[in-house]
């Protein structure tokens, strides 16, 4: 498993704490904008933003899809259509599918176990694939 963070060194074998310390210090408009965490058959979720405006998205290396995280509560001040800026880019989001940065550990936790995602994670196809 290897943990990448923009702006900072590669980590092999990452530990749950570094990897919830890395979800929880990205900011959409700070030199650290984006992460992601890769098995060694090549799966990964990753995440843009930071804070209390994070999207999540994972990639199935078996199926070759990459499918975004949303989930059952829609934001009321983030309407469809509201882009999420952050270094790398700008992407057009949907109001379900924001994300705080303790739910996107959660998410990256549960990845790096092995373990089933959160139950309040629901995925499906991302934009444009």
């Amino acid at each position: 498993m290897k943990l990448e963070v923009e702006g900072k060194p590669e980590v092999q074998e990452p530990r749950e704490s570094q990897v919830s310390k890395a979800i929880k210090s990205l900011k959409s408009y700070g030199p650290s904008s984006y992460a992601s965490l890769t098995d060694a058959r090549g799966n990964y979720v990753q995440v843009a933003g930071g804070g209390v405006t994070c999207m999540v998205e994972r990639y199935d290396a078996m199926s070759r899809k990459r499918l975004r995280a949303f989930h059952d509560e829609p934001s009321a001040v983030r309407p469809d259509g509201t882009i999420l800026s952050f270094r790398a880019g700008n992407i057009p989001m949907r109001s379900d599918e924001w994300f705080m940065s303790n739910q996107v550990a959660e998410v990256f936790a549960a990845f790096l176990k092995g373990e089933t995602f959160p139950g309040y994670v629901r995925w499906r196809d991302a934009p444009g694939f």
